[in-house]
């Protein structure tokens, strides 16, 4: 009976503390500015068929050359960006074919923030310093996107860089390979977890901000090809693999040791993903002029290998699957195998983040349950994982992986994450496993009201992808 009633005021509780607090955010800044308006050219939507009865539909203009710069094509209903030239080139294609999700996406944000009242004149000063250490080739595609969505070039570097300004993404990920597979072949598991509540305050769109994604295939002049989900608009990476096998992605993690003065994350896993193609030359990039809180992921699918860079402003740690830090209480080793959530594991980055290590104790959940931090969410988010993991540990492959990925959500592996899910604290906006060395990915998008992990999933392979046409260009009459 005593437990019976424990049960129930733990549970009363945790609703409780959702209502009252829902999760500490280290939110910072943010804007009250709109963006521009839509102008009227004359677009142009064309169907048609590929091998596989797979619909296309692309957009043409009559001064638009696919061939440089990139085009767009829908694919069982995902849409799927092909860019390709100088980064220039593909900023400007990237904005003239989402110009509209573009606008949409900013003017979500914009709305979001200026809500939380941060003014448009402290982003524009904070984006005059992070802009100084973005490197050229981003500048430049930058520019692209703004001229190409007639945006300002403020506009489009500030919602670009807000993640580093503002850490408020809840993600996990985790690396198996090796004796943890199938074929002993890696695979990179990754959940990106955002609101997806909000949506356009325009009444005419009403788009949310998870129905303006695409499926971001890039190939540079001089770099290397790569693929990665992203928001209209985003450029670099928040998770994604590379035509050398090289696979990234992050959680945030918030730190009281932070700095304005270095290149965002999303910029250098952009840069791991267009030049990296070993985990030593991933790793040396990834600790390049460091900013906020991340755990960073990095898989190697040649050798292969995965490891994870927890980094704060000042304090860089790398760590493998046999690391003494992954066995530190509570947290456990899993061989050949590495996960992470919003919380740092080693000690060093640890003691810049919570006052109290373990996360699983008492102290943390009354913290938790009276919203003074997080992290026993994300300790239950850490466990739900790893016990899904470990229940196909050793037959692992694309197909469970994304099942265990997916059941994570459905409470199949902790209770109390289900619960915290069920109150939007951890919502799945796209989920996707990949296998580097193959290209293969298995992804899926939330909708409008639906979370990735109850929505369809949809297989792609890289080098298919690259290999894809663009459709015969048709001018308007």
């Amino acid at each position: 009976m005593l437990k019976s009633w424990l049960k129930k005021g733990l549970v009363v509780g945790i609703i409780l503390s959702f209502i009252g607090a829902n999760v500490v955010s280290s939110i910072n800044i943010f804007s009250t500015k709109s963006s521009k308006p839509m102008d009227s050219r004359n677009w142009l939507y064309i169907g048609g068929s590929r091998p596989g009865n797979y619909p296309i539909v692309h957009i043409a203009m009559d001064t638009y050359n696919p061939p440089h710069g990139g085009w767009l094509e829908e694919i069982d209903g995902v849409k799927i960006l092909h860019l390709n030239g100088s980064y220039y080139d593909m900023g400007y294609s990237h904005g003239f074919l989402l110009k509209e999700e573009i606008h949409a996406n900013m003017r979500i944000l914009f709305d979001y923030f200026n809500d939380m009242g941060f003014s448009y004149t402290t982003l524009v000063e904070l984006w005059n310093i992070l802009k100084g250490y973005i490197p050229e080739k981003f500048i430049l595609e930058l520019n692209g996107i703004a001229d190409g969505s007639n945006s300002s070039i403020d506009e489009i570097g500030i919602y670009n860089v807000l993640h580093d300004i503002a850490n408020f993404i809840s993600c996990s990920g985790a690396i198996v390979w090796g004796s943890a597979t199938s074929d002993g072949n890696l695979i990179h598991i990754r959940s990106t977890d955002h609101s997806i509540f909000l949506h356009d305050p325009d009444p005419v769109t009403g788009k949310y901000l998870q129905e303006n994604q695409v499926l971001m295939v890039r190939d540079p002049v001089d770099d290397f090809a790569s693929m990665s989900p992203m928001w209209a608009g985003r450029i670099g990476s928040w998770g994604g693999m590379n035509e050398k096998g090289i696979a990234v992605s992050e959680t945030t993690c918030w730190t009281n040791d932070t700095s304005l003065h270095g290149i965002c994350a999303a910029f250098r896993l952009g840069m791991v993903l267009d030049t990296a193609e070993s985990s030593i030359e991933s790793i040396n990039i990834l600790n390049e002029k460091r900013t906020v809180g991340w755990n960073l992921l990095i898989s190697d699918g040649n050798i292969p290998v995965g490891y994870v860079l927890e980094q704060t402003a000042n304090i860089s740690y790398i760590s493998s699957w046999n690391d003494s830090s992954e066995n530190t209480k509570p947290f456990w080793i899993i061989e050949n195998v590495l996960r992470r959530t919003n919380c740092y594991i080693s000690s060093e980055c640890a003691a810049l983040q919570r006052n109290i290590y373990n996360p699983r104790s008492f102290q943390s959940l009354i913290r938790y349950l009276i919203g003074k931090d997080i992290y026993f969410g994300t300790w239950k988010h850490y466990v739900s994982i790893s016990k899904g993991i470990e229940k196909y540990w050793g037959s692992l492959d694309l197909n469970n992986s994304m099942a265990l990925l997916r059941d994570c959500y459905t409470g199949k592996y902790d209770i109390f994450f289900y619960i915290m899910q069920k109150m939007n604290a951890f919502s799945p906006m796209h989920q996707w496993v990949a296998c580097p060395k193959t290209g293969d990915m298995l992804i899926c998008f939330a909708s409008k009201d639906r979370i990735a992990s109850i929505n369809p999933v949809h297989h792609f392979n890289l080098f298919k992808l690259l290999e894809s046409e663009p459709p015969i260009q048709t001018t308007p009459n």
